[in-house]
């Protein structure tokens, strides 16, 4: 029985496994709504992680995430 490794090619913002460029092609063509929201909350997420942003900037972001992750929460079928 051959062991296949499944090995990562990247990551996007520290936290999305790219398996290859054709898997991130996948990503970018076929992104609906809510994924868009989940990558652009990982990638606020992830430069705030780098000190990319002051501490108020910080809050209203922190906020701002949570206002939309709630709005995802409560209506699924409107994304």
């Amino acid at each position: 029985m051959e062991n296949i490794e499944n090995k990562e090619f990247g990551k996007l913002f520290n936290s999305v496994s790219l398996i290859s460029e054709e898997h991130l092609e996948l990503i970018l063509t076929t992104m609906s709504q809510k994924e868009s929201i989940y990558l652009l909350v990982q990638a606020v997420k992830h430069a705030h992680h780098l000190g990319t942003y002051s501490i108020g900037e910080t809050e209203v972001i922190s906020k701002a995430i949570r206002v939309i992750s709630k709005i995802t929460d409560d209506e699924p079928n409107n994304i």
